[in-house]
């Protein structure tokens, strides 16, 4: 009797966008208009440090503070610079499904790789009215959609049945999941298809363990390379790394998604590496206050990047 032997993960076909993608800040010039530059020149700075896909003006990227035309110039200054690289996925979700697809065809357009479409947040729809939404805005495009799964933002989740019933679509290929329900993903990766990412950065290490393909992160602007070891260690199954890495990065993660928002925590420690001109946000974010930022500085003081700040 003779038994096959299962791949071992590194010998598997690499995901279709990656597996440590950035959810990337916009850069702002102080008076907050968009500096394309400094954008671009932090894409190509997280590509060389490990990342091998990027998602360009997503919630982080504070795409709704921002037009249209703002959004697709990032768009097109990112794929101008490293999209010959890595992956790219633009962020297209909205609330408004027509809205959505005006995004999703521009993009489409401009050439970007995969599209990230948030479940529609605010209306709080049915079941149906998710499925019939994400439905609609793929048979619209050609370009892969990761469908983004976040109860604590949207108000609802997407239910298991509706992203089995929505993985017969050829264009649903992924699922960015911060929903954090284990079981039910489970089930999701076992009945079909879809490939997913973590999108909760302290929870990378489960999630992968469990079978998604990597992470969507902001944390991961900060130590990118020591994500991409982590990323590498689980896919090796060289676990003990994993783990160590995954401890090692804790303090970042509270430093970066538990005092302010990530999108304010992000871009205030990467000015004080020296790795953006300012850390200006768009309103209704502000910047930390005096107490939040000595959270983060203490979050900080003892962590692996501790001596790369500057300020």
């Amino acid at each position: 009797m003779t038994h096959e032997i299962a791949p071992s993960p590194t010998d598997r076909p690499a995901p279709l966008f990656g597996t440590l993608l950035t959810a990337m800040v916009t850069v702002f010039h102080e008076d907050r208009t968009v500096d394309l530059e400094a954008t671009a020149a932090l894409a190509e700075q997280l590509v060389d440090d490990g990342c091998d896909g990027l998602v360009v003006c997503g919630t982080t990227g504070e795409y709704s503070t921002m037009t249209d035309e703002e959004n697709l110039s990032v768009f097109r200054a990112v794929k101008d610079a490293v999209g010959s690289r890595v992956p790219l996925l633009a962020g297209t979700g909205s609330n408004d499904t027509e809205h959505s697809r005006y995004l999703c065809l521009e993009a489409e357009k401009i050439g970007m790789d995969g599209l990230l479409v948030v479940t529609p947040y605010y209306n709080k729809p049915t079941q149906a009215g998710v499925e019939a939404h994400f439905r609609s805005l793929a048979d619209s495009v050609d370009t892969p959609i990761m469908m983004y799964d976040i109860p604590g933002r949207s108000g609802i989740p997407i239910e298991a049945e509706t992203l089995i019933s929505l993985s017969s679509h050829p264009n649903l290929v992924a699922v960015k999941d911060a929903k954090a329900d284990f079981v039910a993903a489970s089930r999701v990766m076992a009945e079909t298809d879809l490939v997913y990412y973590s999108g909760d950065d302290a929870l990378t290490l489960p999630w992968m363990a469990i079978g998604a393909a990597g992470l969507v992160g902001v944390t991961t602007h900060v130590d990118t390379p020591r994500y991409r070891r982590m990323v590498d260690a689980v896919l090796a199954s060289d676990l003990v790394t994993a783990r160590r890495l995954h401890e090692e990065l804790l303090p970042l993660v509270r430093a970066t998604m538990t005092r302010v928002p990530g999108a304010v925590a992000a871009k205030t420690i990467l000015q004080w590496q020296d790795r953006l001109p300012n850390s200006t946000v768009r309103l209704p974010h502000v910047a930390p206050t005096h107490a939040e930022l000595e959270q983060i500085r203490a979050d900080l003081s003892t962590s692996v990047i501790a001596d790369t700040l500057t300020n």
